[in-house]
């Protein structure tokens, strides 16, 4: 994803060529399949290749990815998900990290979110 997000679409084998320890074309298209089955990707035939590109924008997927993980390991609870994410840490909740959150959050209340 993170190659087609960065190109704006790609080939196999532009994928390939952005991957550290590239997997087989083969396999690639195996992935490429599945993220379309999940309605992550889309394709368009260009002579005999295929162009892959993004089906959504990184937020909207970054969003419906975040909130699977939320309702598949802490019920829905983005509380309880936060306190695991900082109870371990090795440094736990800096002061700099505290206060931006709690802005975030004041601004969210302030917005009726």
């Amino acid at each position: 994803m993170e190659s087609l997000y960065a190109r704006g679409e790609a080939t196999v084998l532009e994928i390939q060529k952005d991957l550290p320890k590239a997997p087989t074309p083969m396999a690639i298209r195996t992935m490429l399949k599945i993220l379309e089955e999940k309605r992550l990707v889309r394709r368009k035939k260009n002579g005999r290749e295929h162009i892959y590109f993004a089906a959504q924008t990184r937020e909207k997927a970054g969003s419906t990815a975040l909130r699977s993980v939320l309702d598949v390991f802490f019920q829905g609870s983005v509380e309880q998900a936060l306190a695991t994410h900082f109870s371990e840490r090795e440094s736990g909740l800096d002061h700099e990290s505290a206060e931006r959150l709690k802005r975030m959050i004041d601004e969210a209340k302030m917005e009726g979110l």
